[in-house]
């Protein structure tokens, strides 16, 4: 098999409506050689139709024209293969390696990722939305099978045999006779070849699968428990300085003046000014740290609201949404009023969700370095080419000469999208003349980075009295749209985004609005079934049609047992349901809640889980389970509270996280649905335990709560 030639790639891309001109083609066809060597390349040229879903994150949503090159196998018989996404503990690494391995037939430890390069890897636009395996490893399953298939011509030509006769397996491509066995490396030495992927290329059904939807231990597992792993903190440059920032004394203040010369007299201090931003670098750490302290600066500051005053802020203070993180709802379907009507029993009331950190064991680093006129970052961050555009636009410079790589990352939790601290580092190093490190302090991570969305929500909602919904409006101020709508057959509904002003800044957060909207669903679910007194578990299979969301539910309760005893003294049972990102949830939870002390504690909660046919059974149960963790921080405790535009609880001594005393005996059902496309597991697994703890509080004391987080400074509800 030769090359492929230029004329004929350009041939074979005529399908797609953009195409790279014939010298930035052969550029790229070169550069990848230049990178990889010799071997078989499998690339595809990232049409409109491949990334839709990601152009939105991309500023101004231009399409990028450059070949995307997903894997390439080597001389030696070594699988490289490259990604856009980032691993960030949720194991993708592993995930994305079993499915390459499935496709190939070839040993997990042949096959290495680089990830997150923006100089090696396609386009992509960021790890978020548990979009990693939908979109990414159904893409590199393809990528892996189209490269089986050109194996296999490979081993039919040098074998001089039909190609049918032949086989991929353990890495060698083997045919009918036993001495007709070739390594991947002996088919692809010398050879320079790139192939495109045929969109009807097939892949291996999940009931076949020998890898992939197996237990595969994580892939380099080893360095991530001796310490042996780098994350951004890690990297050292030559001549590498230390870079802190001049942060103002609250949000939207800005800068009157500023007196540096104190700093500037310490040895080895340089001071960046330019407009509001001030930085400093120094040989170390306490050094800037001790010249920020020394640079004197005034500041004009603007009245903001508090947190006490929140709720009603975002509700008298309207902005044009969009539908916030989510959509916008669906508005009316049928008629509210006519549905109230109908109903024996109505339920009424809002629920408010407090702002909440990310809180990231990494805080947000950092390396920036120039090299004629190019820089280089490494950063931890969920979008390396938005961050690339990002530091392009904020230095002046084109794309093309900025490179962002991302070592694995200490968690995002959807909160590391943007790049302040790569532009900041960057800035720096430009002013040096040198490489300069940044790492935010705790407090900076706290305060200036964004938050998970505040929101309101109101719900109003009827049924009669043998249980059937008959209606169901909900508006949500802020927080988003995500999972506004119900799951629930009501033929009366309108759900509404209203946006707001929001007084800090946010973004993303791991289930974006859906832990909210589930929150406030499932528990007003829990009122009527109260109202109605029927089994809150009956009611929701009543009114549920949806039957993977019915499926998760059942399985829940079975194995928590639901309806098989009373709970015991001072406990109450709670339960929940959910769907977002195309995968189902639900949680039963035990709580026991000591009226005297105020002492609430999750003794127990057993999630199942459905997303399609699984990739890795331990890594999803892992998801699951710290999912749930991290829930219990949202659903109890944690919120960020401010006044005068300043955070008052900057540091996790006073912002409570989870703790091992909090964590409750957790026990997880996979729902493994092999007939159905592998969906993201990230995020969905949170949004059902919040209200099935407040459904449990409730049984346990008849107080209802609604609001996350419930019990901050303990139960005081009598």
């Amino acid at each position: 098999m030769n090359d492929l030639l230029l004329p004929d790639y350009l041939a074979e891309l005529e399908r797609y409506e953009l195409q790279p001109s014939r010298q930035s083609l052969e550029l790229t066809r070169r550069e990848f050689f230049r990178i990889t060597g010799s071997g078989v390349i499998v690339a595809l040229l990232l049409g409109e139709a491949e990334i839709q879903p990601v152009l939105a994150q991309r500023p101004g949503g231009n399409v990028p024209k450059e070949i995307g090159a997903w894997i390439h196998i080597g001389e030696d018989s070594a699988i490289t293969v490259y990604t856009g996404k980032v691993e960030i503990g949720q194991n993708i690494r592993t995930s994305l390696t079993q499915v390459v391995a499935e496709e190939l037939h070839a040993p997990v430890k042949t096959i290495q990722l680089v990830m997150a390069d923006t100089e090696l890897v396609p386009f992509d636009g960021g790890t978020a939305g548990s979009n990693t395996t939908p979109q990414m490893a159904s893409q590199l399953r393809r990528v892996a099978a189209a490269a089986r298939e050109v194996l296999l011509d490979l081993g039919a030509e040098q074998g001089a045999v039909e190609r049918g006769t032949l086989t991929v397996k353990d890495g060698k491509v083997e045919g009918p006779k036993a001495k007709l066995s070739f390594a991947f490396g002996e088919l692809t030495n010398g050879k320079k070849l790139m192939k495109l992927i045929d969109e009807k290329v097939v892949t291996s059904p999940a009931e076949i699968w020998r890898l992939a939807g197996t237990d595969v231990p994580k892939v380099d597992g080893r360095e991530f428990v001796t310490g042996g792993h780098k994350y951004a903190s890690d990297v050292k440059r030559p001549g590498m300085l230390r870079g802190r920032v001049l942060r103002p004394p609250s949000f939207k203040a800005s800068l009157v003046s500023v007196a540096t010369k104190d700093a500037e007299a310490m040895a080895g201090v340089s001071v960046v000014h330019d407009g509001d931003f001030v930085g400093v670098v120094a040989p170390d750490e306490l050094i800037a740290g001790r010249a920020l302290d020394a640079i004197k600066a005034e500041w004009k500051t603007v009245v903001q609201p508090a947190s006490d005053e929140l709720f009603a802020y975002l509700k008298d203070h309207p902005s044009a949404g969009r539908g916030g993180f989510g959509g916008p709802g669906r508005g009316p379907r049928g008629s509210i009023d006519d549905g109230l009507k109908a109903a024996d029993k109505t339920a009424k009331a809002t629920y408010t969700i407090a702002y909440i950190a990310h809180a990231p064991m990494e805080p947000r680093t950092a390396v920036a370095e120039w090299s004629d006129g190019k820089l280089t970052v490494w950063t931890g961050t969920q979008r390396p080419f938005g961050v690339r555009d990002e530091l392009a636009r904020a230095l002046g410079v084109a794309s093309e000469k900025v490179r962002v790589i991302v070592p694995d990352m200490g968690a995002g939790y959807g909160g590391k999208h943007t790049g302040e601290a790569a532009v900041e580092a960057a800035r720096l190093a430009k002013a040096a003349g040198k490489p300069v490190k940044l790492v935010w302090t705790r407090e900076e991570e706290f305060t200036w980075a964004y938050f998970r969305p505040a929101g309101v929500i109101e719900l109003n909602a009827g049924a009669t009295k043998d249980g059937l919904l008959t209606a169901w409006e909900a508006h949500n101020y802020n927080s988003g749209g995500s999972a506004l709508d119900t799951p629930y057959e009501v033929a009366n509904t309108k759900t509404e985004f209203h946006g707001a002003d929001t007084p800090l800044k946010q973004g993303s957060y791991r289930a974006l609005a859906s832990t909210a909207n589930v929150f406030a669903r499932e528990s007003h679910m829990d009122d009527l079934a109260h109202e109605l007194e029927l089994d809150p578990l009956a009611f929701r299979l009543k009114n549920l049609k949806d039957e993977r969301l019915r499926a998760v539910l059942e399985a829940a309760a079975k194995q928590f047992g639901w309806g098989k005893s009373n709970p015991a003294d001072g406990h109450g049972l709670g339960l929940a349901c959910g769907t977002e990102k195309r995968s189902y949830v639900a949680a039963c939870a035990d709580v026991a809640v000591d009226r005297k002390s105020g002492v609430v504690k999750v003794a127990r909660v057993v999630t199942a889980f459905e997303c399609g046919a699984v990739l890795n059974p331990d890594h999803l149960k892992n998801q699951i389970e710290g999912a749930a963790v991290m829930a219990l921080g949202g659903a109890l405790f944690e919120e960020i509270k401010f006044k005068d535009g300043k955070v008052l609880n900057p540091r996790f001594a006073d912002y409570r996280v989870p703790r091992f005393k909090d964590a409750p005996v957790l026990e997880t059902v996979l729902v493994n649905r092999k007939d159905l496309p592998s969906v993201g597991a990230g995020e969905t697994p949170m949004v059902a335990l919040a209200p099935a703890v407040g459904n449990a509080i409730f049984q346990a004391t008849g107080v209802r709560l609604r609001s996350m987080p419930m019990v901050p400074n303990g139960f005081k509800g009598g």
